[in-house]
């Protein structure tokens, strides 16, 4: 039997742990956040993944026999190196908890949240102080549990903006149906251009017009025209 350290707690980390006790090994699994189940339980809503039926499936886990350590930093709790030299092989499974960059004038600002961190505070019993018009950026799944938690959040207008037009965004066709169903209005074929600002406080974003999304060879290469814009007056932006 080897003893196998598992950085990270989410989906991967939990999943890897399962298969490696159930084919014998002692597993311990390290974790940042107060409980595991990293964007399972931190990235997604309650009404998608109620947190119960998450906390089951973790205790499924624990019973096999697999140590479970949170609230451990890796760097700052303990090193690297102690958790090499404590055993045999180790996995690191951190995930991705970085928003991306849109590279647009004003994403720094205040007021201006990626959707990862929007959702994690949420999930972690928050409740973002959001102004009542939200600009939501992205057209994936992702941007529309965004929208809906924003919502949910207080915010009485909700907009998303996605350089796909509804025809071909990335979410799924019925997702985009419940977000519309929920007073979400859509608007495709525009990409973000600035994030405009007054006294501190965010104040709008203007979005150019998407000429294209990808090339002909099927590669994300979007184009714009940079004359053709939108402005949406909002006091906060979230980025997904």
């Amino acid at each position: 039997m080897s003893k196998v350290c598992v950085i990270g707690g989410g989906p991967a980390g939990l999943s890897a742990a399962y298969y490696l006790r159930l084919a014998g090994h002692a597993v311990t699994i390290y974790d940042a956040m107060p409980e595991m189940g990293g964007m399972l339980r931190y990235g997604i809503p309650e009404y998608r993944l109620p947190k119960a039926v998450l906390r089951k499936e973790v205790e499924s886990i624990k019973k096999l026999g697999v140590e479970m350590k949170n609230n451990v930093k890796v760097g700052q709790d303990i090193t690297f190196e102690d958790i090499k030299a404590n055993a045999d092989a180790v996995l690191v499974a951190i995930g991705a908890w970085k928003g991306s960059s849109i590279r647009c004038k004003g994403e720094e600002l205040d007021g201006v949240l990626s959707g990862i961190d929007f959702l994690r505070e949420v999930n972690m019993g928050a409740r973002p102080d959001l102004g009542k018009n939200v600009a939501v950026v992205g057209g994936g799944n992702v941007a529309i549990d965004v929208s809906r938690t924003a919502v949910r959040c207080g915010a009485s207008k909700v907009t998303q903006v996605s350089l796909e037009t509804r025809d071909i965004m990335p979410a799924l066709p019925e997702e985009i149906e419940i977000a519309e169903s929920e007073g979400i209005e859509l608007q495709g074929g525009w990409g973000p251009k600035e994030i405009l600002t007054e006294n501190g406080k965010v104040t709008g974003i203007v979005f150019k017009k998407c000429t294209q999304v990808k090339n002909a060879e099927g590669r994300f290469d979007p184009k714009y025209d940079e004359n053709d814009t939108m402005t949406i007056e909002c006091s906060n932006v979230l980025l997904s």
